[in-house]
């Protein structure tokens, strides 16, 4: 996913042309659309990442899990380190079409990556009979950061692909790792037909999603429209797929490790001798 996004987006005349002309084509979107966009994205900060990442670790400690949250504050941690080094440092933007002004080098999205990340990680620290209520309030916010990221204009739609593969890379190493120490346990408790009911409207959204950005991004292509021309009607179907389509993979990805984690939780603590051995 990281790779594919990359060497398709980045490195291909076409890739390039198309997601210059999605960023032309959010120059149409409303004044009010513009603006809740980059309110959103001015709301991360290094500040509010931190507070979340505080809030991660409290939460796993407050089950007596150091290890946890080390898993879960390491994930966020983790993956925005490598999101830099890979935007700033490893990952060039060739120039290989006119970009009229969009040339600069954006991939992946910080942004989407903490979006991701910090879900992710609640997915970890939070007990499994509590996941459910925490979905509910934390998934459309981080459903909805890398189309923002689009609308703003402050990345093009691989970069939020690109987020997404380094958030799920980092979340499966830390479940991994948890795993290797016996800390993952199977859920045996009732099922909770309020969280079967949110993951059915997850998948809805992103079936759907994906259908529209499809259909969006295969109209211009099956017509063979060249999307280097500026053009006010395809320019805004290329920004309409594009964030549609970062809105579904986002679900997608989401639906992924959510599922990943079905009916498993980390053992809580036991303060009695062999606790690691009752635990498992």
């Amino acid at each position: 996913m990281l790779a594919g996004s990359y060497l398709l987006a980045v490195w291909t005349p076409q890739g390039q042309a198309l997601e210059n002309a999605a960023l032309r084509g959010a120059d149409q979107v409303s004044g009010q659309d513009f603006v809740s966009a980059n309110v959103e994205l001015h709301a991360i900060t290094m500040v509010s990442l931190a507070a979340l990442t505080l809030l991660v670790a409290t939460i796993a400690l407050v089950r007596r899990r150091v290890d946890l949250a080390v898993a879960g504050a390491g994930l966020i941690v983790l993956s925005q380190a490598i999101t830099q080094l890979l935007k700033r440092f490893i990952l060039p933007r060739p120039e290989l079409v006119d970009a009229a002004g969009h040339a600069h080098n954006s991939f992946p999205s910080g942004h989407t990556t903490i979006a991701l990340t910090v879900i992710f990680a609640l997915i970890l620290v939070v007990p499994y009979r509590m996941r459910g209520i925490m979905m509910f309030f934390a998934a459309p916010w981080a459903l909805s950061i890398g189309a923002y990221t689009i609308t703003a204009q402050w990345h093009r739609f691989s970069d939020t692909l690109g987020a997404m593969a380094v958030a799920l890379i980092c979340a499966c190493l830390s479940s991994w790792w948890l795993a290797r120490r016996g800390r993952v346990v199977r859920y045996r408790g009732r099922t909770f037909r309020g969280r079967v009911i949110l993951a059915v409207l997850i998948m809805g959204l992103t079936a759907l999603t994906l259908a529209m950005g499809g259909l969006l991004w295969g109209a211009g292509f099956s017509r063979g429209i060249d999307f280097s021309a500026p053009d006010e009607v395809w320019d805004y179907n290329a920004y309409l797929g594009a964030s549609v389509l970062s809105l579904g993979f986002a679900g997608l990805s989401i639906l992924s490790f959510w599922g990943l984690w079905h009916r498993r939780d980390v053992a809580p603590a036991v303060r009695s001798a062999g606790a690691d051995t009752d635990s498992r």
